[in-house]
């Protein structure tokens, strides 16, 4: 166990951090997560081109009413890459579910955004008595079709060996480009962002697994439509914010119908990323939904 440096940047109004760096081992590799704070547990799940590092404005406000576990799944940020992992939807929501069981968690609270919201999702249908409450940030789902055609686009037989060997010359570029419209306002973007997830990259094997979710994102969105009716139950929060060019926010009102009691917040201005771009807003009202009864 050890301290992060990734995460060692104090955020103004909040406590230092106390966040510590801990490693399992699942499928053949060793999976990272951050873990912080006391009380019931909390598990966050970043996005397709994210990490744990995502949640560096929110751990230390969470963690002071919850047992926050955030993940870098297989595959993806300073996890391993095991040779052969399973990218579809239903077997990553298996392995997170079987994180849940190598971290001793039997249940808790999932927080999971954009393609980490939809296995958030999978994992809670999958054992839907495990999971307490869902937030979902702008969840990949299947009344948003932003990313099917890239996806079938970039994980073409011909198109995808290009952009595995173009990618790591360009990958400042175009994580630049990438971030820069995933917020609604570029000029909120803070200093060590694109640093922050520019640095997984540089590891061998980068992009990679991320390619093979895409080669089954649309056999993946029909997957979960199909287990949505196992989510009826379950209490939850759907964010999204206004500007999102990447999860479609109309899809929030279909989204939310799932749900028997699903409570939904929009923030005007902001994009994909509320969690950074907003991110007092956003703890605040994830913290109030956390507090309440359910």
């Amino acid at each position: 166990m050890t301290a992060n440096p990734i995460m060692a940047a104090p955020v103004p109004a909040h406590p230092p951090y106390s966040i510590q760096d801990h490693w399992i081992t699942l499928d053949g590799g060793r999976m990272r997560y951050l873990r912080d704070g006391i009380g019931p547990p909390l598990v966050m799940v970043h996005g397709l081109l994210g990490y744990s590092f995502s949640w560096r404005y929110a751990i230390p406000v969470l963690a002071q009413q919850a047992s926050v576990h955030a993940v870098d799944m297989l595959g993806v940020g300073f996890s391993d890459r095991p040779e052969g992992l399973d990218p579809s939807l239903r077997a990553s929501a298996d392995r997170l579910l079987r994180f849940l069981d190598a971290v001793g968690i039997a249940s808790c609270d999932l927080l999971g955004t954009s393609h980490g919201g939809a296995i958030s999702m999978m994992a809670a249908a999958l054992d839907p008595g495990r999971i307490r409450r869902l937030v979902l940030v702008a969840p990949v789902n299947p009344w948003s079709n932003q990313g099917k055609y890239l996806a079938a686009f970039l994980s073409h037989p011909l198109v995808a060996p290009i952009f595995l060997r173009v990618a790591p010359h360009a990958r400042l570029v175009l994580q630049s480009y990438l971030l820069r419209r995933l917020y609604g306002d570029p000029s909120r973007i803070r200093p060590g962002t694109l640093e922050g997830y520019a640095g997984p990259f540089e590891r061998r094997g980068a992009f990679h697994h991320e390619l093979r979710i895409l080669s089954t994102w649309t056999r993946d969105l029909n997957d979960l439509e199909s287990m949505l009716p196992r989510l009826n139950n379950i209490p939850a929060l759907l964010v999204w914010g206004e500007r999102d060019q990447a999860v479609v926010p109309t899809s929030m009102k279909p989204l939310s119908r799932q749900f028997k009691n699903c409570q939904t917040h929009l923030i005007p201005g902001v994009g994909h990323l509320p969690y950074e771009e907003v991110p007092e807003e956003f703890n605040r009202v994830v913290s109030e939904f956390l507090a309440a009864e359910n």
